[in-house]
Protein backbone atom coordinates (compact mmCIF):
# COMPACT_ATOMS: atom_id res chain seq x y z
CA UNK A 1 0.00 0.00 0.00
CA UNK A 2 1.41 3.59 -0.89
CA UNK A 3 1.17 6.15 1.71
CA UNK A 4 0.20 9.39 0.76
CA UNK A 5 1.79 12.66 1.87
CA UNK A 6 -0.38 15.34 2.59
CA UNK A 7 0.93 19.05 2.50
CA UNK A 8 -0.98 21.96 3.79
CA UNK A 9 0.78 24.87 2.34
CA UNK A 10 -0.50 27.59 4.82
CA UNK A 11 0.85 25.46 7.99
CA UNK A 12 4.11 23.85 6.07
CA UNK A 13 4.84 26.41 3.99
CA UNK A 14 3.23 30.18 4.22
CA UNK A 15 -0.21 31.60 4.82
CA UNK A 16 0.80 34.30 2.79
CA UNK A 17 2.66 32.51 -0.43
CA UNK A 18 3.34 35.50 -2.92
CA UNK A 19 5.67 36.25 -5.91
CA UNK A 20 7.48 33.89 -8.70
CA UNK A 21 11.17 33.83 -8.10
CA UNK A 22 12.76 34.12 -5.04
CA UNK A 23 13.88 37.15 -5.69
CA UNK A 24 10.33 38.56 -5.46
CA UNK A 25 10.05 37.64 -1.53
CA UNK A 26 10.57 34.53 0.84
CA UNK A 27 7.68 32.75 0.06
CA UNK A 28 7.68 32.78 -3.75
CA UNK A 29 6.61 30.23 -6.32
CA UNK A 30 9.77 28.75 -7.37
CA UNK A 31 10.59 28.10 -3.59
CA UNK A 32 7.42 25.95 -2.80
CA UNK A 33 8.28 24.32 -6.09
CA UNK A 34 11.89 23.53 -5.38
CA UNK A 35 11.66 22.66 -1.62
CA UNK A 36 8.56 20.93 -1.84
CA UNK A 37 7.23 19.75 -5.01
CA UNK A 38 10.15 18.64 -6.71
CA UNK A 39 11.46 16.45 -4.51
CA UNK A 40 8.11 14.35 -4.10
CA UNK A 41 7.81 14.20 -7.71
CA UNK A 42 11.38 13.20 -8.57
CA UNK A 43 10.57 10.18 -6.01
CA UNK A 44 7.44 9.35 -8.06
CA UNK A 45 5.64 9.79 -4.59
CA UNK A 46 1.94 10.97 -4.43
CA UNK A 47 1.01 13.70 -2.67
CA UNK A 48 -2.14 15.56 -1.76
CA UNK A 49 -1.62 19.28 -1.11
CA UNK A 50 -4.30 21.33 1.06
CA UNK A 51 -4.37 24.76 -0.16
CA UNK A 52 -6.98 26.44 2.15
CA UNK A 53 -5.79 28.24 4.84
CA UNK A 54 -3.49 30.87 3.12
CA UNK A 55 -4.48 34.37 2.36
CA UNK A 56 -4.87 34.00 -1.49
CA UNK A 57 -2.97 32.82 -4.04
CA UNK A 58 -1.46 35.25 -6.92
CA UNK A 59 -1.28 33.52 -10.26
CA UNK A 60 2.57 34.26 -10.70
CA UNK A 61 3.00 31.98 -7.56
CA UNK A 62 0.71 29.02 -8.43
CA UNK A 63 2.22 29.03 -12.32
CA UNK A 64 5.57 29.12 -11.19
CA UNK A 65 5.30 26.36 -8.59
CA UNK A 66 2.61 24.34 -10.79
CA UNK A 67 4.11 25.25 -14.47
CA UNK A 68 7.04 25.11 -13.55
CA UNK A 69 7.57 22.01 -12.78
CA UNK A 70 6.86 21.26 -16.37
CA UNK A 71 9.40 23.52 -17.93
CA UNK A 72 12.48 21.65 -15.66
CA UNK A 73 11.25 18.40 -17.10
CA UNK A 74 8.86 17.02 -15.38
CA UNK A 75 5.96 15.18 -17.91
CA UNK A 76 2.20 16.90 -17.04
CA UNK A 77 0.89 13.42 -17.27
CA UNK A 78 3.07 12.19 -14.08
CA UNK A 79 2.48 15.32 -12.05
CA UNK A 80 -1.17 15.38 -12.23
CA UNK A 81 -1.44 11.96 -11.62
CA UNK A 82 0.88 12.24 -8.20
CA UNK A 83 -0.62 15.58 -7.25
CA UNK A 84 -4.22 15.81 -5.73
CA UNK A 85 -5.34 19.01 -4.46
CA UNK A 86 -7.82 19.36 -1.60
CA UNK A 87 -9.63 22.76 -1.47
CA UNK A 88 -13.34 24.47 -0.62
CA UNK A 89 -12.43 26.44 -4.19
CA UNK A 90 -12.73 24.38 -6.84
CA UNK A 91 -11.51 27.48 -9.03
CA UNK A 92 -8.10 26.90 -7.86
CA UNK A 93 -7.61 23.07 -8.60
CA UNK A 94 -9.63 24.33 -11.93
CA UNK A 95 -6.40 26.79 -12.49
CA UNK A 96 -3.77 24.44 -10.68
CA UNK A 97 -4.49 22.26 -13.70
CA UNK A 98 -4.54 24.48 -16.77
CA UNK A 99 -1.42 25.90 -15.15
CA UNK A 100 0.37 22.36 -15.67
CA UNK A 101 -1.40 21.30 -18.70
CA UNK A 102 -0.47 24.69 -20.76
CA UNK A 103 3.46 24.99 -19.60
Amino acid sequence: MVVQEVLNIAKDFSRYPAGRVTTDGPYSGQKFRKEFLEPVIKAGKKLTIELDGTRGYGSSFLEEAFGGLVRVGYPSEKILSLLTFKTSDDSLTIEIEEYIKNA
